[in-house]
């Protein structure tokens, strides 16, 4: 059964609304944060390393936003037979889960307040299931990523991050997650809990500025207690907002809708019944740029060109459709279009067999030198191999070294040679054109993420 924000709820109380992590003035009011005015669902992510809270954070902004079915908060008061509510119960959904404590698959959950609507996935923590959190973190708009301060000792100079805080971290910047936030968890455990933020704070931030990654708000909670999730953190020592007040103000991905068009036919569709001239729709997620009738397109790999008739979503006609929307595309005549083909503005397509990229290994298999896999890009398979491994990436002191090849969870910068022509796009400036997944041959597991960075 999945949660829903128009499903029947039970009543809550909104236990934990203002407790202070700390002393503070009476009455203390957060800094006002921006309430966001676009209205589609933020999608974001919840990463960080094992038992760092991330499920019970969820549970946390589900109980308080009176987003859980009644029949589920049942089940989870008998279970707890009179004592305190296990929350994190509410993503932890597989029998393998429950019965081990952790998280293995990525869970996901809706709800929605006033101001916005959401889509929540808890990816694990564990470093064997890092592929998951990079399945997930490939279509987030944002990034949370705990930070257990009880893992941590915060006396140290310098402090030490964990390895998978910073994995993750990387992982969703290199994934261009457009708002990344690091929530500090479980102050409540600790003693001087303002001073024990400042000094993760500042490592965070040092970190973050060494990795180039930009950071949306750094933010002190208790996803147990309930300290700081909904409601502000009435603390001498802060002033920021709440994680929700956060979240409802952060903007979503922004696709490229201006300049050249790109879409990855996904579908075929024909029209009407038998085989003569009917006409065909071509549907997919347009990756950038827009279309409308009247204009000229190009099709990859047959490189014939078109008249675009009609444009359609959800089925209706419509004037035109543009980035993140998914589209049909009628034509003025009959081509050999499939699955895998790309439509584009004429003469924009740069296709390439060798291309750099970044690569997250995600296999317990190394990825080596030479050896042939399979590779996805937008639709298309094709087989491909690994040219050349040039570094791997140090996740402590993040500098590049020497590697010949990848172990599991390591990020690298490789080359890659496709059997057939792509036209792969540079991923800082298209996140469809410039990923593609690596799956092995033998095991059809998905080895590895491929970030392109240049035609090589």
């Amino acid at each position: 059964m999945t949660d829903h924000p128009h499903a029947h709820v039970r009543s809550l109380p909104p236990e934990g609304a203002r407790a202070a992590l700390g002393s503070g003035p009476a009455g203390g009011s957060a800094t006002a944060v921006p309430v966001q005015k676009d209205h589609r669902a933020l999608r974001f992510l919840t990463a960080g390393s094992v038992d760092d809270g991330k499920s019970t954070l969820i549970g946390r902004l589900l109980y308080d936003s009176r987003a859980i079915l009644a029949d589920q908060l049942d089940t989870l008061e008998k279970k707890a037979a009179g004592a305190p509510i296990d929350l994190s119960l509410l993503t932890d959904g597989l029998e393998a889960e429950r019965e081990q404590g952790i998280t293995i698959d990525v869970a996901y959950r809706y709800f929605a307040t006033k101001q916005r609507k959401f889509i929540i996935a808890d990816a694990p923590g564990h470093e064997q299931y890092t592929r998951n959190m990079v399945t997930a973190a490939a279509g987030s708009d944002a990034a949370v990523v705990l930070v257990d301060i009880t893992k941590l000792d915060v006396s140290a100079k310098p402090l030490v991050l964990l390895p998978q805080t910073r994995r993750h971290a990387l992982l969703a910047h290199l994934l261009r997650v457009p708002s990344i936030v690091f929530a500090v968890n479980k102050l409540d455990a600790v003693d001087n809990p303002g001073q024990a933020f400042a000094a993760v704070k500042t490592a965070l931030l040092d970190f973050a500025e060494k990795a180039g990654i930009t950071v949306a708000e750094i933010i002190p909670v208790s996803a147990l207690r309930g300290d700081n999730v909904t409601q502000p953190l009435d603390a001498d020592w802060y002033d920021g907002p709440s994680l929700l007040q956060l979240l409802e103000s952060l903007p979503p991905t922004q696709e490229r809708k201006d300049g050249d068009l790109l879409i990855p036919v996904q579908y075929v569709a024909r029209e009407g019944e038998g085989t003569g001239n009917q006409p065909r729709t071509l549907w997919g997620r347009i990756a950038h740029g827009r279309v409308k009738a009247g204009d000229e397109v190009q099709l990859f790999p047959s490189g014939q060109s078109a008249i675009v008739t009609e444009v359609r979503l959800a089925g209706d006609t419509v004037e035109q459709a543009e980035a993140g929307q998914s589209a049909g595309v009628v034509l003025d005549r009959q081509l050999d279009v499939s699955r895998g083909d790309w439509i584009a503005t004429p003469k924009t397509i740069h296709e390439t067999q060798r291309f750099s990229a970044t690569l997250a290994w995600l296999d317990t298999e190394p990825a080596i030198v030479g050896r042939k896999y399979w590779v996805r890009h937008g639709n298309r398979w094709v087989q491909a191999r690994i040219a050349a491994i040039e570094s791997s990436l140090d996740i402590h002191s993040l500098e590049p070294r020497e590697a010949h090849q990848l172990a599991v969870n390591e990020i690298g910068h490789v080359v890659v040679e496709t059997q057939q022509p792509l036209p792969v796009e540079a991923y800082e400036s298209n996140r469809v054109g410039g990923s593609l997944i690596i799956v092995d041959p033998t095991s059809n597991r998905t080895s590895g993420a491929l970030l392109v960075k240049a035609a090589a």
